[in-house]
Order: structure tokens, then C-alpha cells, then sequence
């Protein structure tokens, strides 16, 4: 058993050997940990020193075989060494004269390398160099077109550097500090064009008046060309509409670039004469900065800002010009400064609406205009009230009439202030009769209420001529005679005709029919009749300072003027073309007026001859005591008696016509005659009836009745 083990333990060690042999020194670690982990190690030793021996042996035997041909090789060895050291000296003196001879050449090869890295750099720069100019050439470029005030364009500019050829050297420093300043660079722009537009918005309200001057101007010179040519349709070719004029000034403006250069907002025009043709009102303004503003906010994607700045912008600006100055009703430049500049602030934005597109809307300028009309109608209301010359009110009727065909040649309604004229007829009505009230007071105050002396035919005509009036027997008198009527029915009749040319001037171009300018004239005539003419008429009859002679002329003068009422009625159908046969025609109430006024007059004397019966009445003086009577009459109605006859014998010998003789003699004077006597009788009987009177003797009541039948004896003569 020993033994087999021992055999067991001599094959492993032989093994190890071997593979000691033949492994790589790095490997045998795991061989000898075998060796030591077993117990063995003594013997394995032994085996591994007897194996080296065995080496030594075979080395040795080896090298004592080839021992004379390692001498050999050693002895060829030295010679080869000898040679070596020769060859290394040459090399050693070549290699000097070669360092010696290259230095000049390093010399030139770095000079070479240098000059190719220069070179080389110089070209990398000059590519460098031709991305990066474009980029310079490029910012130089949008800061002069910002220095010089072209925003739009500069904004393009921008618009290539940042997205062209920024990219392409994005990774330099200074492109850096551009893409930095870009977002700056387009604040500034937007500041700017801004800027440009306050301007802008600045001086049309400076210059809004003169716009809209310019406007109304135009739309007169186009109203009083369309007058012409409905008078004269021949002529009509060739001339252009209002509406063609402000489209082809449309037109034109359109075409204007939004990047131009110019940023004023209001042209210089100088005044035109009348001879030259007015320009448009769009010519007076450059639109430039709002175009450019508007273009630059889009592209920047701001428009809906800028919209609304706008808009709030100009809504301020309407609100200043709605609000009316507080002295506006003085004088009529005030009106026309007014509407001016309302007129200039809807033609800039109806042209805005035009050459824009959705900067400003129908709804917008409806709206504002809704608020204008309002304002502007409330402001004619409150300060046309305070107008009390008619003809300051019929400058300002042409002025609203003009101010609408402006603002209806732009397209805006305007018939609420064609119904506001209606209410200004009204005050302009009132403000013709207080005037007309002073001019009939003067008539009727310089009157001397004597017929009118005519010396020769010249004088005759002129004075049928300014009054309808035909008498065949007065025609047939020679001259010199007068007419039955004093100077103020000749006067009033004519005062009438003018007022009724002052009422059609108001009418005119108010777009009324012609029935309703007949319908205005007769209502604003008939308040001048029943109202202003009448009161004159009766304070004149009324005065105290009246006398029975001049009342007796104004009975005759109202009479000749009632008797001119037809020829009124008549002058009016001619001028307004409506006859009188006409439905719903209003009739001339003049001949109530006039026979009022008389029967005023009528009772005028008749109430003086009573109060003058009085006064003499006044002067009795009965002894009813008295035992026999007078020899006559009593003195106060001797006098009573003589002042009534004297009275009656103007009635009666006044002149004129046989119809008007012998109504002041018949009527008037029978009326008076009888209205005196009546009075007359009255009084007496009250003498005889008054309480202080309580006894009469028969020597008193014959003397009353002496009175009584002088009285009878003298009326019946």
C-alpha cells in the first residue's frame, strides 16, 4: 500500500516537472501551491533539484560541443567590433557635417512653416472674413436706414441679418452681442415708428381744420358745379363726380410705398386763387407714418396693439373736437372752425378706412360718427339759441347744410341734422319776427299818417310798382294828387315780401318739397300778420299821442292792405309753384289781422269821442234852482256841438277813392255819429238822475230841454 502510493506521489511530481518545463514562468504559481498543499514537498524538492542537475549536465555537455565555434564567433566578434567603431566614427563625422550643413536648411524649413502657417491662417481668415462682412455690411446697412428714419425697410434689413446671415457665424463673439441687440433693435423700431405716429396723430389735429376746410370747400365747388349742370345738362360732360375725384384721390394714395421716406404729416400748401382748382383734402396729408407704423407693428406681430392705440388715440382726438368752444355763437367763423375740424377728422379716418385694411372698420367709424352726430346736435342746439340776428342764423343753416353734403359725399347719414335745420327754421322764424318787430315799429313811428302826395308820373309808378294798387278815378286826376294810403302800407307791404324771401332763403337746399317750403313761408308769414304786424298795429292804435285823424288813416291804410293780401297769396304760389287750390295749402290769415286792426282803430275814435264827450260834459253846470231859462243853448254843449262837427267834417272830406270816401263817411262816421249821440244822451240823462240833485224847477228843465233839442236840431243838420 506504501509503495502504491509512493509511485502515486513520483508520477505527480514528474508531472509537475514537466509542466514547470514547459509553462511560462508567469503560470506555475497554481503548479507549486499544488506542490505545497500536499505534504510532500520534501521529496518533490529532491526530484527538482536531481532534475536540474540533469539540465546543468546536458548544458555543459552542450557547450563544450560548441565551444570552438563560440570562440570563433567571439574572435569574429572583436573584428566586427573594430570595424563597428570605425564605421561609428564616420558616421559620427558625417552626421557633424551634415548638422553643419543643415542648419541653414532648418533654418529655411522653419522659415517655410512659418510662411505656410501664415499662409494657412491668412486664408482661413479671409474665409472667415467673407461670411462675416455680409454680416457687417449688413448691420452698417440697418443702422443707416435707422439713422435716417426708414424704419420699414431697416425692420427687412433686420429681418435678413437675423434669419440669413446671422446663422452662418453664429459662433463668434460679436454676432453674439447682435443676436443680443436684436430683440433691442426691434423695441427701438417699434419706439420710434411710434413716435412717428404721434406726430403724425399730432399734427392732424393741429390741422384738422384745415382739412376740413379744404373738404367743404371742395363739396361747395362741387355743389355749385352740379347746380350748373342740372341748369345746363350740355355741359356736364367731362367733369368729374365728387365721389370719382376723392376715388382717384384714393387711388393715388394707395399707391404711395409704405417705405417712404418722407415722415411729415401735414404737406405745405399754399392758398390757391379762385381760378385754380381746389385740391383734394387728402392732398394736404402724408399718410406715410401711419402706413409705415402699420407695416412694422404687422411684421413685428403687433398690429392688434397698434390697432387699438389708434383707435384710443383718435377717439381722444373726436372727443376734442366734438366739444364746441363756449363762445362759438359770437360770430360764424366759430361754426365754421367748428365743423371744419369735424370734417377734417372724418375725412382722415374715411380715408384711413379706404387705403387700410382693418386698421380701422364700418362698425368703428359708425360708432364714432353716432357720437358725433349726437354731440354735434346737442352743441347746435344749446348755441343757436343764443342766436338772435337771423341772418347769423341762416349763414349758419348754409354752413350745416354745406357741413352735411360734405360729410354725405364721404358716405355718412346726415338726415338727423337735416331734421335739426326743421328746428332751427323755427328759431330762425322768431328771430325774423322780433327783427321784422322792429322794422314795422320803425315804419309805423316815421309815418305821418297823411296820404301820399304824388307830383308826377315817375313817382306815381314807383309807388304802384312797389304796391298793387289800381284806381281808375285817381289815374284820370291830374297832378299833382295823392294816393289814398299814407307811406306806411307801401313800406309794410314790401317789409312782408322780404320776409317771405328771407323764409325761401332758409328753405333752399334743405331737400324739401315744394309743398312743404309753400307750408314753412305761409305758417312763418301768418305769425308775421296775426302776431308781429297786429301787436305793432294796435300799440300804435292804442298810444295815448294818437289822434283822431291818424287813426282815421290807419282804417284806411289796413283797408288798402287787406285788400293786398290776394297779391301776397299770389307772390307766394309764384315763388314756391304750389297753388293754392292745393291740398292741405295753409291760407294767409292777413285779412284778420287787418280788420281786426281797424275795428281796433273803429273803437279807438269811438272811445276818444266818448271821453271827449266827457270832458265837456265835465264843463256843465245846471242851476236846477232856477226860476226862468236861458235865452239859448248851454256854453259847454255849444262847444260840445261844434267839436263833434268838426270831428265828423274830417271823416267826410278825407281823400281818396270813392269806395274808401264813402266808407269812412258811411260807416265810420254814421258809427261814430250814432256812438256819440248815444253817449251823449246817456250822460244827460245821468245828470238829471244823480243823487245831489233832488229838486228841479220848471226854469231848470226848460233850459235842459233847450239843451236837448240844440242838440237834435245840430246832429240832424
Amino acid at each position: 500500500m506504501a509503495e502504491l502510493e509512493s509511485l502515486e506521489t513520483a508520477a505527480e511530481h514528474e508531472r509537475i516537472l514537466r509542466e514547470i518545463e514547459s509553462t511560462d514562468t508567469a503560470c506555475i504559481g497554481p503548479t507549486l501551491r499544488s506542490v505545497y498543499d500536499g505534504e510532500e514537498h520534501s521529496r518533490f524538492m529532491e526530484k527538482l533539484e536531481a532534475r536540474i542537475r540533469n539540465h546543468d549536465r546536458e548544458i555543459e555537455k552542450m557547450c563544450n560541443f560548441h565551444y570552438q565555434g563560440f570562440v570563433d564567433s567571439i574572435t569574429e566578434l572583436l573584428k566586427v567590433r573594430g570595424e563597428a567603431q570605425k564605421l561609428k566614427n564616420q558616421v559620427t563625422d558625417t552626421n557633424r557635417k551634415l548638422q553643419n550643413e543643415g542648419k541653414e536648411l532648418i533654418i529655411a524649413m522653419e522659415e517655410l512653416k512659418q510662411c505656410r502657417l501664415q499662409q494657412r491662417n491668412i486664408s482661413a481668415t479671409v474665409d472667415k472674413l467673407t461670411l462675416c462682412l455680409p454680416v457687417l455690411e449688413m448691420y452698417s446697412k440697418l443702422r443707416e436706414q435707422m439713422k435716417s428714419k426708414r424704419h420699414y425697410p431697416a425692420l427687412k434689413t433686420l429681418e435678413h441679418l437675423e434669419h440669413t446671415y446671422l446663422p452662418q457665424v453664429s459662433h463668434y463673439r460679436f454676432c453674439k452681442i447682435m443676436v443680443d441687440n436684436i430683440p433691442k433693435l426691434r423695441e427701438e423700431i417699434k419706439e420710434v415708428s411710434m413716435s412717428d405716429l404721434k406726430d403724425f396723430l399730432e399734427s392732424i389735429r393741429k390741422h384738422s381744420d384745415k382739412i376740413g376746410e379744404t373738404a367743404m370747400k371742395q363739396a361747395g365747388q362741387q355743389r355749385n358745379l352740379d347746380n350748373i349742370v342740372s341748369q345746363h345738362p350740355r355741359i356736364s360732360g367731362g367733369k368729374k363726380s365728387k365721389k370719382e375725384v376723392c376715388a382717384s384721390s384714393d387711388l393715388e394714395v394707395k399707391n404711395t410705398s409704405p417705405m417712404s421716406e418722407q415722415d411729415s404729416g401735414i404737406l405745405d400748401v399754399e392758398d390757391e386763387d379762385e381760378d385754380e382748382e381746389v385740391p383734394g383734402a387728402q392732398d394736404l396729408v402724408d399718410f406715410s407714418p401711419v402706413y409705415r407704423c402699420l407695416h412694422i407693428y404687422s411684421v413685428l406681430g403687433a398690429r392688434e396693439t397698434f390697432e387699438n392705440y389708434y383707435r384710443k388715440q383718435r377717439r381722444k382726438q373726436a372727443r376734442l373736437v366734438l366739444q364746441p368752444p363756449s363762445n362759438m355763437h359770437e360770430t360764424l367763423d366759430g361754426y365754421r372752425k367748428y365743423f371744419n375740424q369735424i370734417v377734417g377728422f372724418f375725412v382722415v379716418e374715411d380715408h384711413i378706412l379706404h387705403t387700410t385694411q382693418g386698421l380701422v372698420n364700418r362698425a368703428y367709424i359708425d360708432e364714432l360718427w353716432e357720437m358725433a352726430l349726437s354731440k354735434t346736435i346737442a352743441a347746435l342746439r344749446t348755441h343757436s339759441s343764443y342766436c338772435s340776428d337771423p341772418s347769423l342764423v341762416l349763414d349758419l343753416k348754409n354752413l350745416i347744410v354745406l357741413f352735411a353734403d360734405t360729410l354725405q359725399g364721404y358716405g355718412f347719414p346726415v338726415n338727423q341734422l337735416f331734421d335739426m335745420l326743421l328746428e332751427i327754421q323755427d328759431q330762425y322764424s322768431e328771430t325774423l319776427l322780433k327783427k321784422w318787430t322792429g322794422v314795422f315799429r320803425n315804419i309805423l313811428d316815421s309815418d305821418n299818417y297823411s296820404p301820399i302826395p304824388v307830383t308826377d308820373e315817375e313817382v306815381y309808378k314807383k309807388i304802384v310798382g312797389q304796391f298793387p294798387f289800381q284806381d281808375a278815378e285817381l289815374e284820370k286826376q291830374p297832378f299833382p294828387k295823392k294816393f289814398p294810403f299814407s307811406e306806411f302800407v307801401p313800406k309794410v307791404y314790401n317789409q312782408i315780401k322780404e320776409f317771405i324771401y328771407a323764409c325761401l332763403k332758409f328753405s333752399e337746399d334743405l331737400h324739401l318739397s315744394s309743398t312743404e317750403v309753400d307750408d314753412m313761408i305761409r305758417k312763418s308769414t301768418n305769425l308775421l300778420l296775426t302776431r308781429t304786424l297786429s301787436n305793432c298795429l294796435q300799440n300804435v292804435i292804442k298810444r295815448k299821442n294818437v289822434g283822431l285823424t291818424e287813426l282815421v288813416q290807419i282804417i284806411i291804410n289796413t283797408t288798402h292792405l287787406e285788400k293786398s293780401c290776394k297779391f301776397l297769396e299770389e307772390f307766394i304760389t309764384n315763388i314756391t309753384n304750389v297753388l293754392p287750390e292745393t291740398v292741405h295749402t295753409t291760407k294767409l290769415y292777413g285779412t284778420t289781422t287787418f280788420k281786426d286792426a281797424r275795428h281796433a282803430a273803429e273803437e279807438e275814435i269811438y272811445t276818444n269821442l266818448n271821453q271827449k264827450i266827457d270832458q265837456f260834459l265835465q264843463l256843465a253846470d245846471y242851476d236846477w234852482m232856477a226860476m226862468e231859462p236861458g235865452s239859448r243853448a248851454s256854453d259847454y254843449l255849444v262847444d260840445l256841438i261844434g267839436f263833434l262837427r268838426s270831428t265828423f267834417a274830417v271823416f267826410t272830406h278825407l281823400p281818396g277813392d270813392v269806395d274808401v270816401h264813402s266808407t269812412m263817411s258811411g260807416k265810420v262816421a254814421q258809427t261814430a255819429c250814432m256812438s256819440a249821440c248815444k253817449h251823449l244822451s246817456t250822460s244827460l240823462m245821468q245828470l238829471l238822475l244823480e243823487a245831489e240833485v233832488r229838486q228841479l224847477t220848471l226854469g231848470a228843465l226848460q233850459q235842459f230841454n233847450l239843451d236837448v233839442e240844440e242838440c237834435e236840431r245840430k246832429m240832424q243838420s
